[in-house]
């Protein structure tokens, strides 16, 4: 594998991915085939990394659809303009400029949580009651992984000086 060596846990794995899809995304500038290799590797790196925690055949397949599901939203968002996507827990949320792109976000099957003011993605596993805690107390209790435009910037700057 070329992206996904360093990876150790399921959370190291989507959280790299999530960075790969916002640099290397066709609607960046980036490479179809290239983007194709990431999306292959994804999917072994996660069973890679579910093998190695010696999870039941059940207990694999169900983190395996979970993964799969997380790349196919982060996907279909990656390049939303405005919006920042951060990896809380097992959630992916959503804030920043949304409302322009709402259609774009419900499309991806995110849910808006108005007390919240953000969108979220979850996987039927974690569906359940909502809780009263606010977005900063969630963040706080699960970690936060963001990616946002100063970031991608930066990346895209270097990747092109690399290229001189």
């Amino acid at each position: 594998m070329q992206y996904f060596n360093q990876c150790s846990t399921i959370d190291e794995v989507k959280a790299l991915y999530k960075q790969l899809a916002k640099q290397h995304h066709p609607d960046n500038g980036g490479e179809t085939a290239v983007m194709q290799v990431i999306n292959a590797e994804y999917s072994i790196a996660c069973a890679f990394v579910l093998k190695e925690q010696e999870l039941s055949e059940e207990d694999t397949n169900k983190q395996m659809k979970v993964s799969e599901e997380y790349r196919q939203v982060i996907e279909k968002i990656i390049n939303l303009p405005g919006v920042v996507i951060e990896l809380v827990g097992q959630w992916i949320w959503v804030t920043g400029n949304t409302y322009p792109v709402k259609d774009q976000l419900k499309e991806a099957g995110l849910f808006f949580a108005s007390k919240k003011a953000a969108w979220y993605y979850r996987s039927e596993e974690y569906k359940g009651r909502g809780t009263d805690k606010n977005l900063d107390e969630i963040k706080a209790k699960y970690g936060s992984e963001r990616v946002d435009k100063e970031v991608k910037t930066f990346v895209l700057q270097q990747e092109a000086l690399s290229r001189i």
